[in-house]
């Protein structure tokens, strides 16, 4: 982590993981998010199943040397702080999961999923990403392969993205168009 660079994190919730558990946040996330399946069941599942029990919570953040924009606990999930415009001015859709491993080419076994990412970027302080990073040293499984930052995915083509983005802004529904 370095002052001054922008960092993007994600929360995965599922109702087929152990949210709520010393299992939620697992690398790769999805031993989190499926850890309560058994296999037999976890090879049936069809897209929709997934996008009904598979989400992720994502903000982006400038890291700063500033305890003003301290938060206890950036760990146990998306920072929701209406005052300070945080979580609640949020894109929502189906994607899938991301990395450089998945393109144009070759998709997610894991989609879609349903992302809620907050539209703004906000400031943090360094020491609260140090807190998360000891937070996730200290989980039952490993998430040491989480604690750099990752490369960020190609741009999905038009016709293989999801047409069917929402908003959401302090309570409100609308689509990306207002109507």
């Amino acid at each position: 982590m370095t002052i001054g660079q922008t960092y993007e994190v994600h929360w995965p919730h599922s109702t087929k993981g152990a949210c709520n558990s010393p299992w939620q946040y697992q690398t790769p996330f999805y031993d989190g998010v499926f850890c309560n399946l058994p296999m037999e069941d976890l090879v049936t599942l069809k897209p929709q199943d997934i996008a009904s029990n598979v989400g992720v919570q994502s903000q982006t953040f400038v890291v700063v040397n500033d305890e003003d924009h301290q938060h206890p606990d950036l760990f146990s999930g998306m920072i929701i702080d209406e005052a300070n415009g945080q979580g609640v001015d949020l894109a929502m859709y189906t994607g899938s999961t991301t990395g450089t491993q998945r393109n144009n080419e070759v998709c997610s076994p894991f989609s879609p999923i349903t992302w809620q990412v907050d539209r703004k970027c906000h400031l943090i302080s360094a020491s609260s990403f140090d807190k998360m990073c000891e937070q996730m040293e200290q989980q039952a499984d490993s998430l040491k392969d989480d604690l750099y930052a990752h490369g960020a995915r190609e741009l999905v083509k038009d016709m293989h993205a999801a047409n069917n983005q929402q908003s959401r802004v302090r309570g409100l529904r609308r689509t990306m168009y207002g109507v």
